[in-house]
């Protein structure tokens, strides 16, 4: 009976080790889905991030319109295309500029335009040509110039102040002016 006995706590330790083993093993299991759970979170996270902070040349301005980089760049562009450039002169931190930026990338009108029949520029900077401010270094500002590379200072906002500017209530006058600037341009040619 002794060894019958020692036969079945050997069995009954075999089975305690057996059910601890699953146990321990479940637990690693599962420490390591969550592991790689929280790994893949962390991952889509960081992916989220890097592209929300992906700058493009639009900077908000209308991120299905194709943007120069430099000034030079736009004349090229402009030359070899014979669309008119439209230069933004803006600032991150002027009101003003976030103001006409906003109705700038939701009005589907400039929006159509600006893609389709300009070269577009936006400038968070002053250009080293004097054209570009022909009436003074204010920010929003926006100059028209034609393939010939005449700064069109015919093309004008509202305001006798500050000539080239335009607040969001203007957005219709600048739908006004961009026609113009196409149409001057095609009749002059």
């Amino acid at each position: 009976m002794n060894s019958g006995r020692r036969s079945d706590l050997l069995e009954v330790r075999r089975a305690g080790q057996q059910i601890w083993f699953s146990r321990f093993t479940l637990v690693v299991m599962a420490r390591l889905c969550l592991y790689a759970l929280l790994f893949l979170m962390c991952c889509d996270v960081s992916m989220q991030r890097k592209k929300k902070t992906v700058q493009t040349l639009s900077r908000g301005w209308g991120d299905e319109i194709t943007w120069v980089q430099t000034y030079e760049e736009g004349l090229s562009k402009m030359k070899a295309s014979n669309k008119p450039l439209m230069v933004i002169h803006h600032l991150d931190d002027c009101p003003h500029s976030q103001a006409l930026k906003k109705v700038f990338a939701e009005n589907k009108d400039v929006q159509r335009m600006a893609k389709s029949d300009f070269i577009m520029l936006n400038l968070m900077h002053e250009t080293t040509d004097n054209n570009l401010a022909p009436d003074g270094y204010y920010v929003p500002r926006i100059i028209f110039v034609d393939p010939s590379m005449t700064v069109r200072t015919d093309i004008a906002g509202k305001y006798y102040n500050r000539k080239y500017t335009y607040e969001p209530d203007d957005v219709d006058f600048l739908v006004e002016n961009m026609i113009k600037a196409k149409i001057l341009l095609h009749s002059e040619l």
